[in-house]
């Protein structure tokens, strides 16, 4: 082996260790889940993973209604909690960037949130929402608002809506912390000429801030849908899918077809599919991103 490295050149040498850790983590694997999707693999049955049944899993997928419910679920919580958390971060950053005192000491309690676990947040508003002890149900209580305690992680409306919150309230700081940033490198010259030619805040912002801050808006939006596509441990630790799976979204789905019921083939099949909406989201970010630095100037 040291007489092979010898005669590798220096720089593929160097690589080689990333490179055999790149196949052990990451291809191998890959190629062997997109291997048994093909096959009717169930964990309780090993053998079945040599058994070859071409696209039979795929064409079970696509006319799974349970799938394309929990698709179009996915895509609703995507396009509700991405704009929730653009609309929020983008007010909460205009409002640090206002403060002229103790700015820093907002910008650190402001990432706090990211900070958390998934799988912490997740029971800490399972612990906020819940119907008898919950937080949320005994200020309503106290307040008079409500005589009852209401069911939020029982009720199939107010389920979806808990996670959403929950998502929000954690991930609102990524779009704060990123255009925050922008703010900062905006240039002063063009709206010090836009306050002297008499220009509303509004106008300011409408037509100088915001065109120059849409690249970090449309970055932030590119690294979240991709979380939000694959939310998985919120989802199950608040709701576990329910009720009667009415919150049931692609990586709990696929998650529980892998795991609880066994059949891994068809659950790699529905993952690959899945992928399919985080790279579609990705591609669109990405030209909103590319379109709006062409506005700015800056791709050329």
């Amino acid at each position: 082996m040291p007489r092979i490295l010898k005669r590798l050149p220096p720089w593929l040498a160097l690589l080689l260790p990333a490179i055999v850790i790149l196949l052990v983590v990451v291809l191998i694997p890959l190629l062997l889940s997109l291997y048994s999707s093909f096959t009717p693999y169930r964990l309780t049955r090993p053998e079945t993973l040599y058994k070859w049944i071409g696209t039979y899993n795929y064409v079970k997928v696509a006319t799974d209604v349970n799938f394309w419910w929990a698709f179009g679920r996915t895509v609703f919580l995507l396009t509700v909690a991405l704009n929730l958390e653009m609309l929020l971060g983008l007010g909460l950053a205009l409002l640090v960037n206002k403060v002229t005192w103790g700015q820093r000491g907002l910008r650190t309690i402001m990432m706090f949130p990211m900070m958390f676990s998934p799988i912490l947040v997740g029971f800490q508003f399972k612990f906020i929402f819940n119907d008898n002890v919950g937080l949320v149900n005994n200020a309503l209580q106290s307040l008079g608002v409500t005589d009852q305690a209401i069911a939020w992680l029982v009720d199939e409306k107010l389920a979806m809506f808990s996670i959403i919150f929950a998502e929000v309230w954690m991930s609102t700081s990524v779009f704060a912390i990123l255009i925050l940033a922008g703010l900062f490198a905006i240039p002063r010259d063009p709206l010090e000429a836009a306050k002297v030619d008499g220009c509303t805040p509004w106008q300011s912002f409408r037509h100088i801030s915001l065109p120059f801050l849409m690249p970090f808006i449309y970055i932030a939006m590119a690294i979240r849908s991709l979380d939000v596509a694959r939310a998985y441990d919120i989802v199950q630790i608040m709701t576990n899918g329910g009720p009667a799976r009415r919150t049931e979204l692609l990586w709990t789905l696929i998650g529980r077809t892998g795991y609880v019921d066994a059949k891994m083939g068809l659950a790699n099949a529905m993952g690959y599919i899945s992928i399919f909406l985080a790279i579609f989201f990705t591609i669109y970010f990405f030209k909103k991103l590319n379109a709006s630095r062409a506005v700015l100037g800056f791709n050329h």
